[in-house]
């Protein structure tokens, strides 16, 4: 049995673009993902050094970080709890910025609806248009 070569198929019309094509080529949206990524990565940064710190510092500077500063309490522990706090400040930081991101979604969104909006108007004239023509 030998194989043939496929005969080339006939090209159809482009399909139209999806809604995820629309949202992407948004410049809004583009915006929306340029935001959270000035936000999100330098927060990471911050708090990866942060909280690497404290395992780095126990191993390499181990009298400092055994320094007491009140009690039975030293720096270790000190810096150990400040890792809540520090935590809980990119995450309040965090809601302040999500706010923002939010309204830039809803602008997206909006954006998304208008078009399938106007898109739903055009297909109703051309069906109005097609069944007057039908009709003559």
């Amino acid at each position: 049995m030998e194989l043939q070569p496929r005969k080339p198929q006939a090209t159809t019309a482009p399909a139209s673009p999806t809604d995820w094509d629309r949202v992407a080529g948004n410049q809004e949206f583009q915006d929306l993902l340029a935001a959270k990524k000035r936000f999100i990565i330098p927060a990471t940064l911050t708090f990866a050094g942060y909280y690497f710190a404290l395992p780095i510092l126990v191993g390499y500077a181990p009298e400092f970080m055994k320094t007491r500063v009140w009690g039975v309490i030293n720096l270790a522990y000190l810096f150990a709890l400040s890792q809540f706090f520090v935590a809980w400040f990119i995450a309040w930081l965090y809601t302040r910025a999500a706010d923002r991101f939010d309204q830039m979604g809803k602008r997206v969104l909006a954006h998304l609806q208008a078009h399938k909006d106007l898109q739903a108007y055009k297909d109703r004239q051309d069906k109005d248009r097609q069944d007057k023509d039908a009709a003559r």
